[in-house]
């Protein structure tokens, strides 16, 4: 395991926003720890006829605002502590945007790309046969993550149900809308991101037709691409990456021709007119928008003094270090923190489990218009508390929502 530790990154947050906000030490205690961890063992049958052993995991950080919210990933680098504080970060997003949700976190340490679909599809039965007692709409609601999608999501919910003997498909997001998904979730993530930049431009005098670049091109880097253009107004994508490489032009690429290429090659590099660059050259290049949507730690104290670009929206989770934080503030680069910025996707799920509950489903028209309008809400309270506490935009995020989590634990009686 790489010695930054992510969830001692998530502590030391939550200990400096705890301090901002007076909490006594009882309730920087609680909200310093997952409230229930569940570790476990898969036993899946392959497609060779042996059985393989998987670990597995499934966290429920706090549920004072309500159950537990958060994705399932596979990753073969999957470890408790990234699950730890990828539940605790789920717990400040839902709280930042105000739904009454909670945040948990789940993951199996496996090689997805390694596994055939039939494996894949015994794996995620068997994690939910381990899990059932303790997931349901009223405990913890899981969704997709790294390596998981929404036909995971759908093999999970029929175990679910089969497991149940009854119909509860808000017990996941993300679905197919064939099986109770909602309209607009596909691109959620990244329009939520996109809508803070649009209302950071608005407040901050930043312009979004000039030049922006993307770290990361997968669901969300594609869709942020694609709705930079349509929600801002224009701009021009000069460099893109993926795990395969970098790619530039100066004159910007098509984001549709981009998008349709990665699609049907399975990367963006050999993309017709562009340039290959290294990885570590276009989070350093001069544009007016960055988008880091790829992995943790990408912006660290090695790189942050080189960052050029106006604004940073972060659609990956944890794509900047604390200390690199405090290099891109002193600089002036305004960053919108992950646990802000890609809180579109939580926010359409919850969306989504209120639909499936009535059973009565919006158009997407609908969907988008009230994500607007809670992302919108949600950027302004937090810009408020950057200016109330003369903090940089990451503390402030984390100051609304642990504030609001805190209150909830108050009124419970829990400390």
């Amino acid at each position: 395991m790489e010695s930054y530790n992510s969830f001692k990154t998530a502590q030391r947050q939550i200990i400096e926003a705890a301090k901002i906000l007076n909490l006594d030490e009882a309730t920087t205690q609680l909200l310093s720890e997952p409230q229930k961890e569940f570790n476990f063992s898969l036993h899946v049958k392959m497609d060779n006829g042996k059985v393989k052993i998987f670990k597995g995991y499934r966290i429920q950080y706090n549920i004072a605002r309500g159950p537990a919210k958060g994705g399932i990933r596979y990753h073969p680098a999957e470890t408790v502590d990234t699950i730890r504080a990828l539940a605790c970060w789920m717990t400040w997003k839902t709280a930042v945007v105000d739904l009454p949700l909670g945040g948990g976190k789940g993951g199996v340490c496996c090689d997805p790309k390694s596994m055939s679909l039939r494996e894949l599809e015994n794996l995620s039965r068997e994690y939910i046969r381990t899990i059932a007692p303790f997931i349901g709409v009223d405990k913890d609601i899981p969704a997709p993550d790294v390596y998981t999608n929404p036909q995971t999501m759908a093999w999970m919910m029929d175990e679910y149900e089969t497991i149940m003997n009854n119909h509860q498909p808000g017990v996941f997001t993300d679905k197919p809308t064939q099986v109770g998904g909602t309209e607009g979730r596909r691109d959620a993530t990244a329009r939520g991101g996109v809508i803070t930049v649009r209302e950071a431009c608005k407040l901050l005098g930043f312009d979004p037709t000039k030049k922006f670049a993307i770290q990361g091109f997968g669901n969300a880097g594609q869709r942020a691409a694609l709705l930079h253009h349509e929600l801002l107004g224009g701009g021009k994508l000069i460099a893109v990456s993926d795990s395969r490489g970098a790619i530039y032009s100066p004159d910007g690429f098509n984001s549709k021709e981009l998008v349709m290429h990665k699609l049907k090659t399975g990367s963006i590099t050999g993309f017709p007119g562009s340039k290959k660059i290294p990885h570590e050259q276009l989070l350093e290049l001069d544009v007016e928008v960055l988008y880091p949507a790829a992995l943790e730690n990408a912006i660290s104290i090695n790189n942050a003094k080189n960052i050029k670009a106006k604004i940073v929206c972060e659609l990956a989770n944890g794509p900047t270090t604390p200390e690199a934080d405090l290099i891109l503030n002193k600089k002036g680069i305004h960053v919108i923190p992950d646990i802000l910025a890609s809180a579109g996707g939580v926010t359409v799920s919850y969306f989504e489990m209120v639909q499936d509950k009535y059973s009565f489903f919006w158009d997407e028209k609908t969907v988008h218009q009230r994500l607007d309008q809670k992302l919108t809400n949600a950027y302004h309270r937090v810009h408020e508390a950057v200016m109330e506490k003369k903090i940089h935009p990451r503390l402030a995020a984390m100051v609304v929502g642990i504030a609001r989590v805190a209150e909830a634990c108050k009124l419970r009686g829990w400390v």
